[in-house]
């Protein structure tokens, strides 16, 4: 764990020592907690790796970096009897502590003329010498990372690496590593990669933790993949400018957490009547309100399944893990254009903002189909079809008047009352579920032992402590994730928990969200519920000895 204020470059010194150790073929985790501060405050980054696959982190740690004299002492509990601490020496206010090496840390920075923020290079290659792990791999993250700016960071990791191995402390012999993940990502650069290989030309928002990273890294992709990235005055503005691009056949993508996408809840019902395609990421946050920004949950299931006023067709599609995330957030895009509806990808701070060593299946992943206009005849914007999916056209098509409309409409697009059309509108657009029903594409995922009788059921973000706490368990589980939320799949789940008989469902929530899901859309009923909401992700052991108290 890497601990100080926001300013001490903490997240930077983790994230790129969760790059080296991806680099060299370790299983990689890497999560944050910070505060809602721009400078101060108290910030850590825990780095979880392995030679096997790691799925979440850990609440104690082996080794614990201190930037301040605070991090020292919030964070000392959370250090392992045999674990060690590093910190700046140039803090003199530090008790003594059985393995606390005080380094020079912004000493040496300040000797080089390296900026403050530098000195986390310090530390990384210092834990380069006490891990054994070579210093030029380290030195080529810095190169890629900082470009021009590398060269002072390479000198101060040498330093930081000879100054540890004058001291003759013990080092650790770590496992070979056997993986050989090309990436460190985070669901929210992921699930970027995924919206751009399904085609995505505009990504409209305005700034929300943690939904934030999505625009900024898209920003920073814009002029090589060739999309635009607008930020407005507020969400209403967003959704609203999806709309009018979605409209003009432009592959639009917008995102936010709860609050931001409470804002938009008039545009969201727009698309629903106008059947124009909508992708949403919505990276939940506690709330209600603003409730605790930078930290993560699971509580808006309930409000997304009924996001908008009147009754529409939505997809809910919900990633546990990096990979799911670049999947299903491409999935969203295809979906949405295929079917003109709004697609939510629901993710949050635990998986959108935690960055996973990982290889994108990117050959899995491209544009999908859209039903066009085949240019005879009038054109019939919302032309009443068996699959409920009219033709498209967009403006500027020959012969074609385009036209959409908040109003009930008939096939033209101009606005009615009469009864009849009200009704026929209403089937057309719902007829879209049983097409729907017959696409090819995972909506449950089923691991573990699918013969237990015991069957744990998840969904989202939980996905990590709980593949993660499997390895501690003596009993043999059935894992079940929900990858699909809406339309929620009745007979998938129904047929993957035949024989259970015991169910246990773990969420991030009060309420347990997926449990009344559940029973309202099967009628199995879920008395077994494992539910976390501080704000906080579950720790792997700490939910391992909950699931056992459920056996």
């Amino acid at each position: 764990m890497f601990g100080g204020q926001a300013g001490d470059g903490v997240r930077e010194a983790g994230v790129n020592f969760g790059r080296l150790l991806t680099k060299l073929g370790y299983s990689v985790v890497v999560t944050a907690d910070y505060q809602s501060l721009i400078r101060g405050g108290r910030n850590s980054t825990t780095i979880t790796f392995s030679d096997s696959e790691v799925y979440s982190d850990y609440s104690t740690v082996d080794v614990l970096v201190g930037f301040n004299v605070e991090a020292i002492t919030v964070h000392q509990s959370e250090v392992k009897s045999s674990g060690i601490i590093f910190f700046d020496n140039g803090d003199k206010a530090i008790t003594p502590i059985k393995n606390i090496i005080g380094l020079p840390i912004a000493q040496t920075a300040k000797a080089v003329g390296a900026v403050p923020i530098m000195r986390s290079a310090f530390i990384l290659g210092a834990l380069c010498q006490y891990f054994n792990l070579p210093l030029a791999s380290l030195e080529q993250i810095f190169t890629e990372v900082f470009k021009e700016r590398a060269k002072l960071n390479i000198v101060l990791a040498k330093e930081g690496f000879n100054f540890l191995k004058h001291l003759s402390l013990k080092t650790i012999n770590l496992p070979t590593p056997k993986f050989k993940n090309n990436n460190l990502l985070s669901g929210n650069q992921a699930s970027s990669e995924g919206l751009m290989k399904a085609g995505l030309n505009i990504y409209v928002a305005y700034p929300m933790t943690p939904a934030s990273a999505i625009q900024e890294y898209l920003a920073e992709k814009a002029k090589t993949k060739k999309i635009k990235v607008v930020q407005l005055e507020s969400e209403l503005a967003v959704i609203n400018m999806a709309l009018g691009s979605a409209y003009t056949g432009t592959k639009t993508a917008i995102g936010s957490s709860g609050g931001g996408f409470d804002l938009m809840q008039e545009g969201f019902s727009l698309a629903g009547m106008s059947e124009i395609p909508l992708v949403v990421l919505e990276v939940q946050r506690p709330g209600p309100s603003t409730g605790v920004p930078t930290y993560t949950s699971q509580a808006d299931l309930a409000f997304v399944r009924s996001a908008g006023h009147g009754e529409f067709v939505r997809v809910i599609l919900a990633p546990g893990d990096v990979e799911e995330t670049y999947l299903l957030s491409a999935l969203a895009m295809n979906l949405a254009w295929q079917y003109q509806i709004p697609v939510i990808v629901l993710t949050d701070k635990q998986v959108g903002e935690s960055f996973f060593s990982v290889n994108l299946p990117t050959t899995e992943v491209k544009p999908g189909t859209i039903k066009r206009w085949s240019g005879k005849g009038e054109y019939l914007r919302y032309a009443l079809t068996k699959d409920g999916v009219s033709p498209l056209a967009f403006p500027g098509t020959a012969n074609a008047v385009v036209k959409v409309n908040s109003y009930e409409h008939d096939e033209l697009g101009l606005s009615t009352e009469e009864a009849g059309l009200v009704q026929a509108m209403q089937d057309k657009r719902f007829a879209k579920l049983s097409t729907l029903a017959q696409e090819k594409f995972p909506r449950l995922k089923i691991s573990g032992d699918k013969q237990a009788d015991t069957a744990v059921i998840f969904w989202g973000s939980t996905k990590g402590a709980i593949m993660e706490a499997n390895k501690y368990l003596t009993k043999s589980l059935r894992l079940i994730q929900v990858l699909c939320l809406e339309p929620f799949p009745k007979t998938e789940f129904l047929q993957a928990i035949k024989g259970a008989k015991k169910i246990v469902v773990v969420e991030g929530n009060h309420t347990g969200q997926l449990a009344n899901l559940i029973q309202e859309q099967t009628g199995t009923m879920i008395t077994n519920r494992i539910l976390r909401y501080d704000g906080r992700a579950f720790d792997a052991q700490v939910l391992a000895r909950e699931l056992t108290k459920k056996f």
